[in-house]
């Protein structure tokens, strides 16, 4: 109960800012529509300002744009059906089948169709027969889009801050992966092989969500001369999730493999989960140095310590065929994890061949 509270309580503090962005932006909205531009009830310039910035970051100034053409053919088709049609059931069905078939055919992007209909719907069920506005109601999207883009500069989120959080989320998930495989060799556990791997599977919506987390902090950079010095800082981050990927891939050939031997009988040496169990302690070191800018390299020292081992090994024990896979999958996981560091290619692959020199 308490942990459950304690984690609401943490999702509520990271979305302080993107909530209260929201809220400024759509009283803002209402203020520049009602009382500047004089519209009597301009109730989507509210809702483009909050669809437009949402809870998380994303393509906003492209999500503005799709905003106000959505609203727009979703107007203009509804403004012209209820002056013949009048309002109803069947009428909402019509129009919004219309509307978002219109937008499909013009760009077919998400938000464009789901705003086409929902403001097809809104003019049908809250507007009588012959109110005219459609002009009035496009501009009012146009304002609450321009002043969420507006919001984000001002009142600007923390470009690193989430990225940082949901790269430790994923390397946190790569040592649990590769720690669950270690435990199933060590155990001969084939159904915890077939867990890990299942857990290595799923593992995609946490790296989709780092490089989502990139797109909106890059945009922040981009949109907020204060953050703009942020940028070198998100390239290291941007490295750090493409080598996070090819990681956690490579971790999914491991438990496979694992996974694969255990139900063969196969043999596994204790020493190779004692390996694998290292490698996820490195990962931990790596994960430990991402709330210290530029001092990642300090994990360079765990992750060579980890291809020394295996090397060593190699020299006093003869790999069987799927031992020997997984090996080679540790050594890419090593040659990943210092390109996550910084190092390039080149260095990670000079840095493993003078290990232990």
């Amino acid at each position: 109960m308490r942990r459950g509270l304690a984690e609401r309580w943490r999702r509520l503090r990271y979305s302080a800012v993107p909530i209260a962005q929201c809220a400024v932006a759509a009283g803002l909205a209402w203020y520049v529509a009602h009382d500047l531009v004089g519209h009597e009830r301009p109730f989507f310039a509210p809702i483009a300002a909050v669809i437009c910035l949402g809870v998380s970051l994303g393509a906003r100034l492209r999500r503005v744009v799709e905003l106000v053409v959505g609203v727009s053919v979703g107007l203009l088709v509804a403004d012209v059906l209820i002056a013949w049609i009048g309002s109803g059931g069947w009428q909402i069905a019509l129009v919004v089948l219309l509307a978002m078939a219109v937008a499909v055919f013009a760009d077919g992007a998400t938000l464009l169709v789901a705003q086409a209909g929902s403001s097809a719907v809104l003019v049908v069920a809250l507007l009588p027969p012959g109110d005219s506005g459609g002009i009035d109601r496009a501009i009012d999207a146009l304002i609450g889009g321009a002043v969420g883009v507006l919001v984000v500069a001002v009142l600007p989120t923390d470009p690193v801050g989430p990225v940082r959080r949901q790269s430790r989320a994923l390397l946190d998930e790569l040592s649990a992966v590769l720690r669950a495989t270690a435990d199933a060799l060590r155990e001969r556990d084939v159904e915890a092989a077939a867990a890990a791997l299942r857990q290595a599977r799923a593992s995609q919506p946490l790296i989709d969500g780092v490089r989502g987390e990139l797109r909106g902090g890059q945009e922040v950079t981009r949109m907020t001369p204060l953050y703009r010095r942020r940028r070198k800082v998100l390239g290291r981050y941007t490295e750090l999730a493409e080598r996070s990927d090819y990681a956690m891939r490579n971790a999914r050939v491991l438990a496979r493999r694992a996974f694969v031997a255990l139900g063969d009988d196969e043999p596994a040496a204790p020493e190779l989960a004692d390996l694998v169990e290292r490698l996820a302690t490195a990962v931990d070191s790596l994960t430990g140095q991402l709330g210290r800018d530029g001092e990642r390299a300090r994990a360079r020292g765990p992750v060579l310590d980890v291809f020394t081992d295996a090397e060593e090994l190699t020299r006093t024990w003869t790999p069987g065929p799927s031992e020997a896979v997984m090996l080679a999958q540790v050594r890419s996981i090593v040659l990943d994890l210092l390109q996550a560091t910084g190092l390039t290619r080149a260095e990670a692959r000079h840095a493993m061949q003078h290990a232990g020199d």
